[in-house]
């Protein structure tokens, strides 16, 4: 197979779909692989690592879309991009479909089999080419977190982690999956004061035990969310329902009884947010105010550690990318339910039922292409 990846096109996304190492294990299956010029260079990964490894390198996106069989990405694509893909090619990318309702029209009319990289299972459960991003997510959000609330930034002014007679900051983390739990460690490792929500009473005991009551838990509801962004300085949403739109748990009303200055963090922006004034933002213009609560809304957090971020994600597509490439999307597909979970677009119909429910459009079981 002819696999190619281009150069990411969001806003500051220095990730890149292939490494070479990963490169290397294509083409010793024989398959051929091209890569836009520079491509991985924000990782710091240069073109001769990658001619190295056996890729082609070329000069324009144009022309890895015209001649690739498979294209591997990181963000989803941008508009121009779309335009470029064909009927029956494979795209291989983090795709968010349930909140861009004009994303997902696009694939529709492509033709294209795209398979999301959210979306695919694991036999052990949950999602394991998100798992990697949302631990970069999780362990960035503190980070970012407490430089927003410093005063330049439009802040309270708190240091995360106190000084001796100062009180250190009350951050609050809604969700307690891979993204929720790696924010906690982190800002506990800041020296915060820690409060974790969750809806799942095996996921809180489970909190409970790994950070030996050093963390608060307690049980996600309406109430509790309103109750607790009143005393916090730092809000983190890290909630998640695989394929579908965030709930909006922060509601404007509680927004406005927050205290002025605090910083709301939200990694679920890439699935519309879960605060109804959560809006994309990019690394270039991270922050807005909505009634003195500083957003962070970067829709592509991971790509600000970029080099790291790609490692990690490589290491969880490769055997994913791996199956594609040997047996072609519609064996592999039918060979693997866990791959099969990502297929959301496939020959113009939606084949994820989250996303077809979200933009009320038909839906058309993937097995249905496998014939």
């Amino acid at each position: 197979m002819l696999v190619g990846a281009p150069k990411e096109t969001k806003d500051n996304e220095f990730r890149v779909g292939l490494t070479p190492a990963t490169v290397a294990e294509l083409t010793h299956r024989g398959h051929t692989v091209i890569i836009e010029k520079s491509a991985g260079v924000g990782s710091g990964l240069m073109d001769d690592e990658y001619a190295n490894a056996g890729a082609e390198i070329v000069d324009t996106p144009q022309e890895i879309f015209a001649r690739a069989e498979m294209v591997v990405k990181v963000k989803e694509l941008q508009a121009a991009e779309r335009t470029m893909l064909r009927r029956g090619q494979i795209l291989f990318a983090y795709l968010h479909l349930a909140p861009d309702l004009v994303q997902t029209q696009d694939l529709i009319s492509s033709g294209s089999a795209c398979i999301a990289y959210e979306t695919v299972t694991a036999s052990s459960g949950g999602l394991p080419l998100l798992t990697p991003m949302s631990e970069v997510a999780g362990r960035l959000a503190p980070q970012v977190g407490a430089h927003a609330l410093e005063k330049e930034s439009g802040g309270r002014g708190v240091l995360l982690g106190g000084v001796p007679g100062a009180p250190v900051a009350d951050v609050l983390i809604i969700g307690g999956g891979i993204a929720g739990t790696n924010a906690a460690m982190i800002a506990l490792g800041m020296g915060a004061q820690v409060t974790l929500l969750d809806q799942s009473l095996d996921v809180l005991r489970r909190l409970a035990t790994q950070f030996g009551g050093h963390v608060r838990t307690i049980f996600s509801t309406r109430a509790a969310i309103a109750d607790l962004v009143t005393k916090a300085d730092l809000v983190i949403g890290a909630v998640l329902v695989p394929g579908a739109s965030a709930p909006k748990l922060i509601t404007r009303t509680m927004l406005k009884t927050m205290k002025q200055g605090s910083v709301f963090v939200d990694i679920a922006i890439d699935q519309g947010g879960c605060a109804e004034t959560s809006r994309p933002t990019t690394h270039s213009n991270p922050t807005f105010v909505v009634d003195g609560v500083v957003h962070y809304c970067v829709a592509n957090m991971p790509g600000a550690v970029a080099r790291t971020s790609t490692f990690a994600l490589n290491n969880a597509t490769l055997p994913f990318t791996l199956q594609l490439a040997d047996k072609g999307w519609r064996q592999a597909l039918k060979d693997d339910i866990h791959l099969r979970n990502g297929l959301n677009v496939c020959g113009g119909k939606i084949t994820c039922k989250p996303v077809a429910e979200e933009h009320g459009l038909g839906f058309t079981p993937a097995e249905a292409f496998l014939d």
